[in-house]
């Protein structure tokens, strides 16, 4: 393997202007020198800005991404990691970034105020695709194989000992069992908790629903652990690419009426960069098609478990799929 390299050295002075214009703040522009195997080179003369939000999944995709367009042969600028979700937006719709991975549950909800689910991924992709396209002259690349979504998971225990596959089956049970950690955002959120349970037949704050006592809102990260040692509740909010979910070993339930809108992971680019650079179509949908929930929980795993940099994890799973040498 080789050592990581620093970007942008001979740019310094200028990325800081340009940071501290559009507030983005890269994390720490490194990432592993790769080649494509053969030596092919598609991207041979292309200036690229790949960016990221700053969370595990959204750095370990970026880092991906800048590693292996940079085996393709194009000079990339990594400015991955940027803090919240507006930084990282605003710099591509500024035009200083044009790589970044998204959500469509992301966009349709945030971005565009959308209140209808639409439970299909790819009917929703196609949603955002078209009014990103029309009204920022993004493209949305086709989703790849994970969803990031709101769901909520038992440990393993639990779910046998009560009986439970689906929400579905969570609504059926005695009320006594209908225990529950959530987060205060999750709690609050217009397609969070509340109306969740609204959905399942089982309201909030109702004797013969979700009574008060029942739920307890803890910090999101506490939840994971708390779910999986059955106490204070037995189910608990998570998402469904964490990779404490496959660490603790928890059981993530159904949504079998189709509650949580999806929230598939998409490569966005700018419209006027992939005209111009035809190959990055064929390059990120490589990548798109490889990834799935069972990996992303993987891949997050080894930065937030077991502490491995996010540029090594990018360049070993690249390399473990023969995408790069």
């Amino acid at each position: 393997m080789t050592a990581p390299r620093a970007r942008l050295l001979a740019l310094a002075a200028a990325l800081a202007l340009l940071l501290a214009g559009c507030g983005l703040v890269s994390s720490s522009g490194t990432f592993h020198d790769a080649t494509l195997p053969g030596g092919a080179r598609p991207l041979d003369g292309a200036r690229l800005t790949v960016t990221s939000k700053s969370f595990t999944e959204g750095v370990l995709l970026g880092k991906i991404t800048a590693t292996y367009l940079a085996a393709a042969g194009a000079e990339v600028t990594d400015l991955t990691g940027a803090p919240g979700s507006a930084s990282s937006r605003q710099a591509q719709l500024n035009g200083d970034a044009d790589v970044l991975w998204e959500y469509t549950g992301t966009g349709w909800v945030n971005y565009h105020n959308q209140t209808e689910i639409i439970p299909d991924p790819q009917e929703l992709w196609q949603a955002v695709h078209d009014i990103e396209k029309s009204e920022y002259d993004l493209e949305w690349l086709p989703p790849a194989n994970f969803d990031n979504t709101y769901a909520f998971a038992a440990s393993a225990p639990t779910a046998e000992r009560l009986g439970v596959r689906s929400l579905s089956d969570v609504a059926a049970l005695p009320v006594a069992d209908r225990t529950f950690c959530v987060d205060d955002e999750f709690f609050s959120r217009s397609d969070g908790f509340l109306p969740m349970l609204e959905k399942y037949g089982i309201p909030y704050n109702d004797p013969n629903g979700v009574p008060a006592a029942n739920v307890t809102r803890m910090d999101a990260g506490v939840v994971y652990t708390a779910t999986a040692q059955g106490a204070p509740c037995n189910f608990g909010m998570v998402y469904t690419t964490d990779g404490r979910v496959k660490n603790l070993n928890l059981v993530v339930l159904e949504d079998d009426r189709k509650f949580f809108l999806p929230y598939s992971g998409t490569a966005v680019v700018r419209s006027e960069i992939i005209e111009r650079y035809p190959p990055l179509r064929e390059l990120l949908g490589t990548i798109s098609e490889r990834l799935t929930d069972d990996l992303m929980q993987d891949l997050n795993g080894r930065v937030d478990i077991d502490g491995e940099d996010p540029a090594d994890v990018a360049y070993d799973w690249l390399k473990s799929e023969g995408l790069v040498e």
